[in-house]
């Protein structure tokens, strides 16, 4: 399945392919401040439709993840990463459309422990 999301502005706009019902939230002090639910994909699955220019990185900790957000309105859809040699692509499920997130099962990480 193809799902499209945005920044609140929509100056960034993806694509993302395939199907989850569970999501990650983390605890750590950047995710629980904006307040994300996570879905890992393989970065093949996921494609940015806007020019990367639109787009600002922030990293902190580790820098393991590169946390894009939007130039304009400062909405953060997704980060891009690797995880045990795969790229991957953590997507911020809040700004996909048309996501009923009640329904989804909430995976909780303890990223604060790190």
């Amino acid at each position: 399945m193809s799902r499209s999301g945005s920044c609140h502005c929509g100056a960034v706009q993806f694509e993302v392919e395939g199907d989850f019902d569970q999501v990650m939230e983390c605890n750590c002090s950047h995710c629980s401040r904006k307040g994300y639910l996570l879905w890992f994909v393989p970065r093949t699955q996921f494609r940015l439709k806007t020019p990367e220019t639109s787009l600002g990185t922030y990293t902190f900790n580790k820098h393991v993840i590169r946390h894009q957000f939007c130039l304009k309105c400062g909405c953060a859809p997704f980060g891009l990463g690797a995880a045990k040699g795969r790229e991957m692509a953590a997507v911020n499920v809040r700004c996909i459309e048309n996501v009923d997130l009640a329904a989804l099962k909430r995976q909780f990480f303890d990223g604060r422990s790190l």
